[in-house]
């Protein structure tokens, strides 16, 4: 049983390759392109499970509200970033600034969310209440992946 904290810990290890294969990579070439793609569903996917799993957990508990508060904030900046990113030409010097700045950014965030939210969740979410929220985090995953783009369209309309 995969519990919360590897889970996501998974997903940020290859969120991590994504983003060195993208910056390894030039142009609109089909190996930029494929791990973009892989990396932009992904991560929209991660965030909302790890939003409805993870963090409404944690911003149940007093001592963890903040914390929460503070990185589902980041999921929105990042998410404008990267809804910015597939917007531009990736051929341009303009898309690979903005990707630099979505790549410090998303590292930040979880360096900051493998250290100082998993030590904050740990300590007030005993063991035994959170059992179980890896497969629930995996689970939400697949479903959020299959409405990335149903969701992409309704923010449009808002």
């Amino acid at each position: 049983m995969t519990d919360i904290y590897t889970a996501i810990k998974a997903d940020h290890d290859r969120h991590r390759e994504l983003l060195s294969t993208i910056e390894d990579t030039t142009g609109a070439s089909d190996a930029r392109k494929a791990a973009w793609d892989e990396f932009y569903h992904d991560v929209k996917a991660h965030a909302a499970a790890e939003e409805e799993t993870f963090y409404a957990k944690l911003i149940s508990k007093t001592w963890g509200q903040d914390s929460a508060r503070h990185s589902v904030h980041e999921h929105q900046q990042l998410d404008d970033l990267m809804e910015e990113l597939n917007e531009m030409d990736m051929a341009s010097s303009g898309w690979l600034n903005k990707f630099k700045t979505l790549q410090h950014d998303y590292l930040h965030h979880v360096d900051e969310e493998e250290d100082e939210v998993f030590s904050r969740a740990k300590e007030v979410i005993k063991e035994s209440e959170i059992k179980g929220y890896g497969e629930r985090f995996l689970q939400r995953k697949e479903e959020e992946a299959g409405l990335i783009e149903e969701k992409k369209e309704d923010s449009l309309e808002d």
